[in-house]
């Protein structure tokens, strides 16, 4: 018997917060299935995994229904709202005794994010708003939900969790030896809003490093990014490695220099905390991030890391500047990298909010 079903007909099997939240559930001794995106060898460990292909925007509601009604856990664990509205209303035609338990995962706002999406204009936007809206009122009622950060809504909820995006210091590893060459790496969604185009300039001018991309990139970016990749300096330079599972992304890139995180300043972003900073700061991997409240606070907290685009200043110039006195004095980075391992040291003694969640599930299960 299942006792917890992970549904996504947004996110891949890859997903990290995913691999986390199924491990701590394993080490509990639940079975989990996981329904989701991707294929199902990048599933996490342990769980029965079960992938579709990506679907079409006008599909993904139909996906979404498809998925909530081949879950067969006693608890659904549902972090898109699509998925998360679908698995409510299944949940209230089934006979009474037969209904799963739900647990909405919270771990962005959505309805910010779609302003940053290209499709979400016109009447396929017009619908997909609609569905942050409906699942918001399914996250208040659900018997658990989950937000990466206390200011993520639903702000009142039956039992309300923050379950942050801490690293799994178990699934990342150990930090590495740094690479012998000045080397940068971006982990993570990738498209522009996230910095993907100042990256590849930073590093056009800055001929000495390198940079790894690990992560989904946008569809809508695809054509930008391989005509950047044909500008000769960058040649050989840029390394666009697509999705990898966590444990397998953190082997391609532990031994980097520095990790960006160059957000833009969008609604959706503006309060965020990347889980990537949260890693590279586990592995010892030096923040660079943009002047945006959440990273320079978390930042300044750990003392590890750079803020670049301050006010009055190009984000792109200030990060050129900023990787040509590291790699004229790598000791630039000696500082916050200890910082970050010192800060390692605390995650690891304090444990990790999975655990708490893991428990709640469980109770859920046994109820």
């Amino acid at each position: 018997m299942t006792d917890v079903s992970f549904i996504s007909s947004g996110h891949n099997v890859a997903d990290a917060r995913l691999h986390r939240l199924v491990r701590a559930c394993r080490r509990r001794g639940l079975a989990v299935e996981v329904l989701a995106l991707g294929d199902s060898s990048d599933g996490p460990q342990g769980a029965r995994v079960r992938t579709w292909g990506r679907p079409t925007m006008r599909a993904r509601g139909l996906l979404a229904l498809r998925i909530a009604r081949a879950a067969s856990g006693r608890v659904v664990v549902a972090p898109d709202p699509d998925t998360l509205l679908a698995a409510w209303l299944l949940n209230h035609a089934r006979p009474v005794g037969r209904a799963a338990r739900i647990v909405a995962d919270v771990h962005e706002n959505y309805t910010d994010l779609l302003r940053d999406r290209s499709w979400a204009g016109g009447p396929i936007g017009s619908a997909a708003r609609a569905v942050p809206r409906g699942a918001a009122a399914v996250a208040r009622r659900a018997d658990l939900t989950m937000v990466v950060d206390d200011h993520i809504e639903p702000l009142h909820a039956r039992e309300r969790v923050v379950v942050r995006n801490d690293p799994d210091l178990d699934l990342i590893g150990l930090p590495g030896p740094q690479s012998t060459h000045p080397k940068a790496v971006y982990v993570g969604d990738t498209r522009s809003s996230r910095g993907l185009f100042e990256m590849i300039e930073v590093i056009a001018r800055s001929p000495s490093w390198t940079l790894d991309i690990v992560g989904e990139l946008a569809a809508a970016d695809r054509d930008g990014l391989a005509e950047a990749l044909t500008r000769p300096e960058l040649r050989g330079r840029v390394h666009v490695h697509g999705r990898r599972t966590p444990a397998r992304t953190w082997d391609l890139v532990r031994d980097a220099w520095i990790g960006f995180a160059l957000l833009h300043d969008t609604p959706a972003f503006r309060d965020a905390v990347p889980s990537k900073l949260f890693e590279y700061l586990a592995l010892g991997i030096v923040p660079v991030v943009t002047d945006l409240p959440r990273q320079r606070a978390l930042l300044t907290e750990v003392g590890s890391g750079f803020v670049v685009g301050r006010p009055g200043r190009d984000t792109v110039e200030e990060a050129v500047e900023l990787l040509a006195a590291i790699a004229a004095d790598p000791g630039v980075l000696e500082e916050s990298r200890a910082h970050a391992l010192r800060w390692r040291e605390r995650i690891e003694r304090a444990g990790t909010a999975y655990e708490l969640a893991a428990e709640r599930i469980e109770a859920l299960v046994n109820r």
